[in-house]
């Protein structure tokens, strides 16, 4: 189908080109929340059907909406919130502990090549009365402040997507099934009845995508909770709950596994460190390399290295949502490529192979037949 270029088009091209600049700063929320909308809806559905007609349907999809805030904020709340009091009771510590100095853990020495050179660095850096104090006195303060700042507006920039995120969904919720027909119509106005599968094929993949992140999440943090046990970590529930929390993005749980084998190891329990960090990282290993996969493979049909080259692209490229939207483009880019493939071998199976004879065998079929 040939497509003319007439001055309506090129109007209709800079109308939507000035929309798209105009709200690229909501680019993140607008995602998030069709993500969102579109893995929950069938919950939304079976939701609006149990409460039936005696409820306003504004009223539905904000009480939905506020649900769907609390089940996915709620646990990172809890995780930052739980890390927060988990550093300021370490930095307590510390204080405390530096007023007298702050002696070399017995297990510093004896650690393969440099623990001697470290024993000694520490001895003498931070084993005498009011060394952290004093560290802390040289830290530039320039450079502080602007990581401070930094910080703000990376918290600030977030909250705002968040807000945006959340009206967005409370929208979708209200006009999804007439956004959703009408998108269709207009696919398959241009593309043609393949339309159908193109859009089932990225609502499944979509889903899957969540579905894996989510159960990832809690296989992370059983699996982490029952490895800090078997560590004798203090607050282990508390720590498994951080540590599933950040595993919704691949690799961050390992920041958490880590940040407590670092506090177990400055407490003296060397031990402990080296458990929680040896078993917490086999729970997230099998979590990303076989849990997910497994998983995810399902709807997008994608091979573990696709799926974790789209998870990983997309979360550079568009933040947190990337981890969903990634796959599915792959997996769309997949459903395009094997459709082109068959559409080739469908003409070239039906393209007539009639070529002639070759002269010279004509000839001799002509010198026999005299």
């Amino acid at each position: 189908m040939k497509i003319k270029l007439t001055a309506g088009w090129l109007y209709g091209a800079v109308i939507v080109a000035l929309s798209v600049w105009i709200i690229h700063s909501f680019l993140e929320a607008l995602l998030a929340g069709c993500v969102t909308a579109v893995a929950s809806w069938p919950l939304y559905t079976r939701f609006a059907h149990r409460v039936g007609r005696r409820v306003h349907k504004s009223v539905v999809s904000l009480v939905f909406t506020l649900g769907m805030v609390v089940f996915v904020l709620a646990p990172l709340v809890f995780a930052f919130g739980a890390l927060l009091t988990e550093a300021n009771a370490l930095i307590a510590e510390i204080a405390a502990a530096d007023k007298s100095g702050i002696g070399v853990p017995a297990w510093l020495e004896h650690v393969p090549l440099a623990g001697p050179w470290m024993a000694s660095r520490w001895q003498s850096e931070l084993a005498h009365s009011g060394a952290v104090s004093l560290w802390a006195q040289r830290t530039d303060s320039a450079a502080l402040l602007g990581w401070a700042q930094s910080l703000g507006l990376f918290v600030g920039r977030h909250m705002f997507i968040v807000l945006f995120t959340i009206l967005i969904l409370f929208f979708l919720y209200q006009e999804g099934e007439s956004l959703a027909r009408n998108f269709r119509r207009l696919l398959r106005h241009h593309v043609g009845e393949r339309a159908e599968a193109y859009v089932d094929l990225a609502t499944r993949s979509l889903r899957a995508s969540v579905n894996s992140m989510l159960l990832v999440a809690l296989f992370d943090g059983f699996g982490s909770g029952l490895a800090y046990v078997i560590a004798g970590v203090p607050h282990a529930a508390v720590w498994a709950a951080i540590t599933g929390s950040f595993s919704l993005v691949p690799f961050l749980g390992y920041v958490a596994v880590t940040a407590l084998s670092l506090r177990l190891a400055l407490l003296g329990s060397a031990t402990s460190a080296f458990v929680a960090f040896a078993l917490g990282c086999v729970v997230l290993f099998c979590g990303d390399k076989i849990v997910r996969p497994m998983i995810a493979r399902h709807g997008t049909r994608l091979h573990f290295v696709w799926i974790l080259m789209g998870c990983l692209g997309g979360f550079e490229v568009l933040g947190l949502v990337g981890l969903v939207i990634g796959p599915v483009a792959i997996s769309l880019t997949r459903e395009l490529w094997e459709q082109r493939v068959r559409d080739l071998a469908e003409e070239a199976s039906t393209s007539p192979s009639t070529s002639p004879a070759p002269p010279v065998q004509s000839a001799l079929v002509q010198e026999r037949t005299s």
